[in-house]
C-alpha cells in the first residue's frame, strides 16, 4: 500500500472531558455548566431518523480506537479536528471563547497526540479575542507541536479577510504552519434550510465559498508566504468555478492594486482543499492540478461504520483518476500543506 496521511479525522470531545480541562471557577459549578451545551448547538440534530434511515454506528473513539483505525487502513499519521467544538466561532464573550479553546487543545495533546505519534493536531483559536489567539497559536505549535490553526468558517461576526483578523494570518506565517477554514454550520443558518438534509448538503460549501472569496479579495496573502492555507470538509467541486469567477474579477483591478489570483497562489502551494469521493475530482485535477488536493477519512463522522481498508483501498482503486495524482493527494500534499 502507498503512504498516506488523513488529513481531516476528528475526535469526538464530550463536555464531560473538556470541563476537566477548564479552569478552577469552571469546574466548580460542573453541574451548572454541563446543564447546558458549553458551545452553542447550530439547531439541525444530524443523527434524526429521518435524516438517515440507515443503521447507524456512532463511535465516540479514543486514542486506542484511532491508532486501531490507522492500523486498519495502513494509514501513517492522522490529522485530527473538533466535532462539536468546531462551532467555536458563535461564542459570543471572547473571554469563554479563550477559556474553551485552551481547554480543548490542553484535552487534545493530553488524551490523542502524546499517547500515539502518528495522531497530529490542529489547535481550535479564539478568534473572538485576537491577541489570545495568536498567542495559542504559538502555543500549540510550539509546546504541544501541533500543525497549525483551525478558522471557522461561521459563526465569527466578520468573515476573515477583514483586518481584524489579520494577525492570525501573519502568526502563522512566522510559525510557518497551516491554517485550515473548517465548514461547520452556524445558528445562522436556520432561516436558510427547511428540511435536515438540506443543511448536510449546503451548510459546508456554502460558508467555505464565501470565506474562499472574501479573503481571495482582501489581498491578505499577498506578503505572506510561509503559511498554508486549507479549506476542508466541503469537498472541492466547487472550486475552480469559483476560482474562475473571481479572476474575472480580480483581473478588471489594475495590476499594482490587485490581489494575487488564486492561480497564482496555487503556484506557490499557499492553497489546498479536501477532495472528497465526488465525482467532479478527475476534472477537478485537470483545472486546478493535483498538487492542491488532499485525501481524508473524515472518521468517526460517517453514520455507518468507517472500514478504513476499505475506504483506503476504494481511493486508489479509482479509475478516473491518474495513479501519481492518487499518490499526491494520499500523501505529498497532505506532508507538504503540515509541514509534516
Amino acid at each position: 500500500m502507498p503512504p498516506i496521511i488523513d488529513s481531516d479525522g476528528h475526535v469526538r470531545e464530550t463536555d464531560e472531558q473538556i470541563i476537566e480541562y477548564m479552569s478552577a471557577g469552571y469546574r466548580a459549578r460542573r453541574e451548572a455548566m454541563l446543564y447546558f451545551p458549553l458551545v452553542p448547538h447550530h439547531g439541525w440534530h444530524r443523527s434524526i431518523p429521518q435524516n438517515d434511515y440507515r443503521e447507524q454506528d456512532f463511535r465516540v473513539p479514543d486514542w486506542r480506537e484511532w491508532a486501531e483505525k490507522l492500523d486498519e487502513g495502513e494509514i501513517d499519521l492522522a490529522v485530527l479536528y473538533p466535532t462539536r467544538f468546531m462551532h467555536i466561532g458563535q461564542i459570543g464573550s471572547p473571554q469563554y471563547a479563550v477559556e474553551l479553546c485552551r481547554a480543548y487543545n490542553d484535552f487534545l495533546h493530553d488524551q490523542f497526540l502524546k499517547r500515539d505519534r502518528r495522531l497530529r493536531g490542529m489547535a481550535l483559536l479564539p478568534l473572538q479575542d485576537m491577541p489570545s489567539a495568536t498567542q495559542e497559536l504559538r502555543r500549540a505549535v510550539e509546546v504541544y507541536h501541533m500543525v497549525g490553526g483551525i478558522l471557522p468558517a461561521e459563526g465569527l461576526p466578520l468573515p476573515l479577510g477583514h483586518p481584524l483578523y489579520r494577525t492570525i494570518f501573519e502568526e502563522a506565517d512566522r510559525l510557518g504552519c497551516a491554517l485550515s477554514v473548517h465548514s461547520c454550520t452556524s445558528l445562522r443558518d436556520n432561516d436558510r434550510f427547511l428540511q435536515p438534509n438540506e443543511v448536510a448538503t449546503l451548510a459546508h460549501v456554502i460558508p467555505q465559498m464565501r470565506q474562499f472569496t472574501n479573503i481571495m479579495f482582501s489581498g491578505l496573502l499577498n506578503e505572506l508566504k510561509k503559511f498554508r492555507l486549507g479549506f476542508l470538509e466541503a469537498g472541492c467541486g466547487w472550486v475552480p468555478y469559483l476560482i474562475s469567477k473571481i479572476e474575472e474579477r480580480l483581473e478588471r483591478i489594475p495590476p499594482g492594486e490587485r490581489p494575487l489570483l488564486p492561480s497564482e497562489l496555487l503556484a506557490r502551494k499557499q492553497l489546498f482543499f479536501q477532495c472528497g469521493e465526488e465525482m467532479t475530482t478527475g476534472r477537478d485535477i485537470e483545472l486546478i492540478g493535483d498538487g492542491c488536493l488532499l485525501w481524508a477519512s473524515d472518521f468517526p463522522h460517517e453514520a455507518t461504520r468507517t472500514d478504513m481498508r476499505e475506504l483506503v483501498k476504494g481511493f486508489f482503486a479509482r479509475k478516473d483518476l491518474p495513479g501519481d495524482s492518487k499518490i499526491k493527494i494520499a500523501y505529498d500534499n497532505a506532508k507538504q500543506f503540515y509541514a509534516i
